[in-house]
């Protein structure tokens, strides 16, 4: 209808009302308090991680410190029978109070394949309450049954490994090391991922 008494067609300008359950701006598909909750989540799992990983290689190294320490003992001049194996790398151990000269012998002191050597590290351990002091690597030439003399007022031996032999990082090491590493990681990535959508949801709400 052309008639100069009516003006020509409009357009509506007015704000379309939101959808049912999208209040906000858009592209907001969590609330801010359940952002927050992620974040929260996020440094939990972190804790959380790191506890575990902390505590899983102090395990493993006191396995490890187990292992190496001497499990069979015995006084100065007694003699002692036990398996030694060459791929074990056994070792002699003494512990006392206070400077002594000391002397071990393996076998009947005959056979020249076996030998006593001084340890490559002199660095101490403590097991079962006791500290022990490395003395002789030795070598034996085929696993089995040795005999085992020692000498030394007031000194307690034992025959244990060597400690180069469990120096290497406890089984599964790297594992639990590697756990707060990556709950670190995840924790960082979803708090600048929920940042980053605050600061923009903010910016769109404006």
């Amino acid at each position: 209808m052309n008639d100069d008494r009516y003006p020509g067609p409009a357009t509506l300008r007015l704000p379309r009302a939101s959808a049912p359950g999208r209040a906000g701006p858009p592209g907001a598909s969590f609330a801010p308090g359940e952002r927050l909750l992620w974040v929260a989540l996020a440094w939990v799992l972190f804790a959380v991680l790191l506890f575990a990983g902390a505590g899983g290689f102090a395990g493993g190294l006191f396995t490890t410190i187990d292992d190496i320490a001497p499990g069979t003992t015995f006084a100065g001049d007694q003699t002692v029978e036990v398996t030694l194996d060459p791929e074990a790398h056994p070792a002699i151990y003494a512990s006392a109070d206070e400077p002594t000269d000391v002397k071990c012998q393996v076998g009947d002191g005959q056979d020249a394949r076996i030998k006593l050597t001084r340890p490559t590290t002199s660095q101490r351990l403590s097991a079962g309450g006791t500290d022990w002091e490395p003395l002789f690597a030795v070598a034996v030439p085929a696993a089995g049954p040795y005999q085992v003399t020692c000498e030394g007022d007031g000194v307690t031996f034992g025959v244990g490994k060597e400690l180069a032999a469990g120096a290497g990082p406890p089984a599964g090491g790297a594992a639990f090391l590697a756990l707060p590493f990556l709950g670190l990681l995840a924790a960082v990535v979803v708090t600048v991922v929920v940042l980053a959508r605050r600061a923009g949801a903010r910016r769109m709400a404006r």
